[in-house]
């Protein structure tokens, strides 16, 4: 099978996302003079294999019940339709999703003995959002929040009580706004598939309050992400070297501004799926940076 097909079914390129998240909470713990290369290493790795356990077992079970024949392919949306092609069969994808699974989850039981039993909520968390986020979650409205979780705040705690033991305000404040931005990149991203969603069973923010209100739900939590941040700033929890997370801000407005003026056209609302990935992704790799830039 040709390495080019897995990397497709696998969604590689999401997994960018992944890749910023352990940094960031690294880089809080870091700054607070913890840092443990193992566990680094480790937490990264965990991350990743989950990460496409998800987005695999996500892809099998959107070809079972059928959704992924009537959904149109997008660079952000859709699905990768290896499976509706048949370059990969259905049970081999499941079982690259179980196994990835099992890996991770055996990185996060070393961590449980290895820093502490505090860690096993995030993990149970973990656990449901990778297993059950096409079966159970995004039929009944947690499909985003459960994102935002999993690929968010979670990952960010994880990583940072791995170098501690604890967790700590400042972990839990900036975990936060990397929550919100993952929360937001599912829910734009459901704007073109509402219909086939739908139509297979699904039910999220969109289907239930439709795409115009949607979009305002999604400009909100944008808008308030930054207002967090610069809070946290303003009354000394992050340091003001995380400003240079707000370089990401122009991205932002044009993502909300493009998703409110074009929220029922599907061409005209790509800008705003491409500016959304470039916050979710840059504005976590921006607030480690600043942290960092916090010791200099």
């Amino acid at each position: 099978m040709k390495l080019d097909v897995w990397l497709r079914e696998i969604r590689a390129n999401f997994l960018l996302l992944s890749a910023v998240l352990v940094p960031l909470g690294t880089s809080i713990a870091v700054y607070e003079g913890f840092f443990n290369f193992l566990h680094f290493v480790l937490a990264f790795v965990g991350l990743v294999i989950l990460h496409i356990s998800v987005n695999v077992l996500n892809e099998y079970y959107d070809y079972k019940s059928g959704l992924d024949f009537n959904t149109i392919a997008t660079p952000f949306s859709g699905g990768s339709k290896v499976l509706v092609m048949g370059l990969i069969k259905p049970e081999s994808a499941y079982r690259l999703g179980v196994v990835c699974l099992a890996f991770g989850t055996a990185i996060g039981i070393y961590f449980l003995y290895a820093v502490g039993w505090l860690l096993l909520p995030i993990l149970i968390l973990g656990f449901i959002a990778v297993y059950f986020y096409t079966t159970k979650l995004a039929r009944a409205m947690l499909g985003e929040v459960f994102a935002g979780l999993g690929l968010g705040a979670l990952p960010i705690l994880g990583a940072y009580f791995v170098q501690t033991g604890f967790y700590s305000t400042l972990a839990l404040a900036t975990s936060l706004i990397p929550g919100i931005l993952t929360h937001n990149l599912l829910l734009l991203n459901e704007f073109p598939d509402v219909e086939a969603d739908a139509k297979a069973g699904r039910r999220n923010f969109v289907i239930a309050l439709g795409r115009r209100k949607a979009a305002k739900l999604y400009s909100a939590l944008t808008l308030f992400a930054y207002a967090w941040l610069a809070f946290t700033m303003v009354v000394r929890i992050v340091p003001v070297t995380c400003l240079v997370a707000f370089l990401t801000l122009p991205h932002a407005l044009k993502a909300v501004k493009t998703a409110l003026a074009h929220h029922d056209d599907l061409q005209g609302l790509m800008p705003a799926l491409a500016s959304n990935v470039i916050v979710t992704l840059a504005t976590p790799a921006l607030l480690a940076l600043g942290f960092m830039l916090a010791l200099v």
